[in-house]
């Protein structure tokens, strides 16, 4: 598929077909050189050499590099290149709209209608059917209203970890601090409606992950790096175990009679805390947030579970939300 974003009439519309897959190679990859190109294009050197010189005639910004180590990259323009995309990719991406235009985020849900409206008036005939099965049947239920992202905040980062350069922003922790970081990013992770951004700090050389609303002055430095090994199979669970070990304003601790594998099979979701083993029947869960409510919510998640459960330790606040909650308990 292609989508052309140029007026009608422009020049574009009639750019040769190995043009525009010569575009959609450039998207795929921050930098290739000419062999590169012209082995997958199935031309000589010459030939990709002549064919960057029409892109930028067209007003498409490719920069080179001379060199051995040189070669071409699609930089930012004033346009949006055409996009290539295969009958499954279109899907895919009118599924992740469909679910981002269903949530409350605001902003980011309008904006992702408008995509989706877009994307539909450039589908070819087969593809339409689908798409519209796709409307009608798919709906995303948000968790929570979570605060707005800007797009183009999301954007930067997302770009910046595709091609391994470093960042720096001013971060607001949750605690109302401020300070300045540098960071290598790695990914960005959505969790209960808030977008996240694992990084390696520079200036305090560990992991972090970093709350994308909480970011500010955000600056690529043009500096790319090279990625260091993930301390966790994957992000999320990186993320997951990052939560999990944080301690938070309000927290309690309880010991159930149950195998850990199976509290986290009968609570069905993920709790704000650890679940830990306390021998072959047995196990300790220890839950800490921000919010008092998210605290004694899932105290008496636990406790409601057909098995002993003690209340080892509590924080005050949370006490006396579950002594409120006691007396509301017709005897």
């Amino acid at each position: 598929m292609s989508v052309l974003a140029d007026e009608p009439g422009s020049r574009r519309q009639h750019t040769p077909s190995r043009l525009l897959r010569l575009l959609s190679l450039l998207q795929t990859r921050r930098e290739w050189s000419g062999a590169e190109l012209a082995a997958k294009l199935g031309v000589t050197d010459r030939t990709v050499r002549r064919d960057i010189d029409r892109l930028r005639a067209l007003d498409y910004p490719v920069a080179s590099a001379p060199g051995t180590a040189g070669g071409y990259r699609l930089t930012s323009g004033r346009d949006l290149p055409p996009l290539q995309l295969d009958d499954d990719e279109v899907v895919a991406v009118a599924l992740g709209l469909v679910t981002v235009a269903s949530t409350s985020v605001t902003g980011i849900a309008d904006n992702a209608m408008t995509a989706l409206a877009t994307l539909e008036r450039g589908l070819p005939n087969r593809l339409r059917p689908r798409l519209a099965a796709l409307g009608r049947s798919a709906l995303a239920v948000p968790l929570r209203e979570a605060p707005g992202v800007d797009p183009a905040v999301l954007a930067v980062l997302a770009s910046c970890c595709r091609d391994r350069e470093i960042v720096t922003f001013d971060y607001h922790a949750r605690d109302g601090s401020r300070s300045a970081r540098r960071v290598e990013p790695h990914h960005l992770i959505t969790v209960r409606g808030h977008w996240y951004l694992l990084a390696y700090d520079l200036r305090r050389h560990g992991w972090r992950s970093f709350r994308a609303d909480r970011l500010g002055c955000l600056t690529p430095v043009r500096h790319r790096f090279v990625p260091r090994a993930l301390p966790a199979p994957d992000p999320a669970t990186y993320l997951r175990r990052s939560f999990a070990a944080a301690e938070y304003a309000h927290n309690a601790r309880l010991a159930v009679a149950l195998p850990a594998d199976d509290v986290r099979q009968r609570v069905f979701t993920t709790v704000p805390g650890e679940i830990e083993p306390a021998g072959p029947n047995a196990c300790t869960v220890r839950l800490s947030a921000e919010s008092v409510d998210l605290v004694a919510q899932y105290v008496v998640v636990i406790m409601a579970l057909d098995t002993e459960v003690t209340l080892v330790d509590v924080s005050p606040e949370v006490a006396r939300r579950l002594r409120a909650v006691r007396r509301k308990l017709p005897e």
